[in-house]
């Protein structure tokens, strides 16, 4: 297979949407992209209705390029992680895996225009975020929930307003940050260094206010972004975790028991946010982002250094802090109820505790005048010509005189 097949065929999956976000090659599958969450099958011509695994390991091979490091990750641990440009068109982050012997592909949709808080609908405190000197700042949540896009909006904000030397550790580099006001050196895991723990280590001689670790894979990374937020950088980067009290308890969980009560009180110290992710399906087409936003005080830093108690869990201490510009995942998903974004299936869906959002949501239907229970002909007893009917029974009771 030459280059300009495989640009072929990567283009057609591409012209099933202007919303295409993964393309899929799986053997016994045709060609699929991924649109608002959902696999669709792509027609091509000549026609695959099912792909073989000859196909599929040329097209691997293909996206691998020749590469001798990608072959070789390939080989001993069974996936790679690259990159691929096609010309005109997109950008894409490739992960080449073996399954049942045989390669399959996913090609991450890389935007080459970087979005503005403006651009996503982020609230308001993410200008707050982006005004941070110091400190740790993370971004969470399942593959595919929008972090990296997220955090491009915020490091653009800085590129924007500050004179700052920001260096990124990226695998690969997803989005291209022009040079504005900032300076930034976008590092590539693989061409530009060997793993994040090197390159955040040679990153704190290369002068940085800010460092971008793409995501915090091991304790060692942790540990040297930690040591880093503690000697003035604010260290900004991600983690594959469901909210942000799990965020911190993943954290702790790296390291052995002895060490936790030391890096609790270090953690307490230099976290500054957790934003965490969920896209849920938009009324009308599309995905909404639910954001968990959990920022540093008292409360916060007690729990991390203390643990989570009755009354003082992370959940709790987030929603009291509302008007804070904080949130949990259910006040975020009763925000986009209210606001006709999402529907009520997809709110109770994508919570956290289905209970209390619940009464919240019977709250706004009220409020709108709709009805809240599926239980019809309830009512107060009413006596008619010395008869008591009940509008919850069809029977009727005689009065006695």
């Amino acid at each position: 297979m030459r280059r300009n097949e495989l640009d072929y065929i990567l283009g057609t999956m591409l012209d099933m949407g202007k919303d295409v976000s993964d393309l899929n090659i799986t053997v016994d599958k045709p060609l699929q992209v991924e649109l608002a969450g959902q696999l669709t099958a792509v027609p091509i011509e000549p026609n695959v209705e099912r792909l073989t695994p000859f196909q599929t390991e040329t097209i691997a091979l293909n996206l691998l390029a020749g590469s001798r490091r990608l072959t070789e990750d390939l080989l001993k641990s069974g996936s790679c992680d690259s990159s691929y440009f096609l010309v005109g068109r997109a950008r894409f982050r490739v992960n080449i895996f073996s399954q049942r012997g045989n390669y399959s592909c996913v090609l991450r949709r890389l935007n080459t225009k970087i979005p503005t808080l403006e651009d996503l609908k982020l609230p308001d405190i993410f200008h707050t975020i982006a005004k941070e000197k110091t400190g740790l700042v993370l971004v969470t949540g399942a593959t595919g929930s929008g972090k990296s896009t997220t955090l491009a909006a915020l490091l653009d904000s800085i590129n924007s307003t500050k004179s700052i030397h920001v260096v990124t550790l990226e695998d690969p580099v997803e989005f291209v940050h022009p040079q504005k006001k900032a300076t930034f050196n976008q590092r590539e895991l693989g061409t530009d260094f060997d793993k994040f723990s090197s390159g955040l280590r040679a990153a704190l001689r290369q002068a940085p206010k800010i460092i971008l670790v793409g995501e915090m894979r091991d304790r060692e990374t942790v540990e040297l972004g930690i040591s880093a937020a503690e000697t003035g950088h604010l260290v900004v980067s991600t983690l594959h975790t469901i909210d942000c009290g799990q965020t911190v308890n993943r954290i702790l969980g790296m390291f052995e028991t002895e060490e936790q009560e030391q890096v609790r009180i270090r953690l307490a110290d230099t976290l500054r946010w957790v934003v965490s992710q969920r896209l849920a399906p938009k009324v009308g087409g599309g995905r909404q982002a639910l954001l968990e936003i959990m920022g540093n005080n008292i409360r916060t830093k007690e729990a991390i250094e203390k643990g989570e108690s009755e009354g003082k869990t992370f959940y709790e201490i987030i929603e009291a802090a509302y008007t804070f510009g904080w949130r949990s995942f259910d006040q975020a998903c009763a925000d986009a109820f209210e606001n006709n974004l999402i529907t009520e299936e997809s709110a109770l869906l994508y919570c956290s505790k289905k209970g209390p959002l619940s009464r919240k949501l019977d709250n706004i239907k009220k409020m709108r005048g709709e009805q809240t229970t599926s239980v019809g002909g309830l009512g107060m007893k009413k006596e008619e010509h010395g008869k008591v009917t009940s509008p919850i029974a069809p029977t009727t009771l005689k009065l006695k005189t």
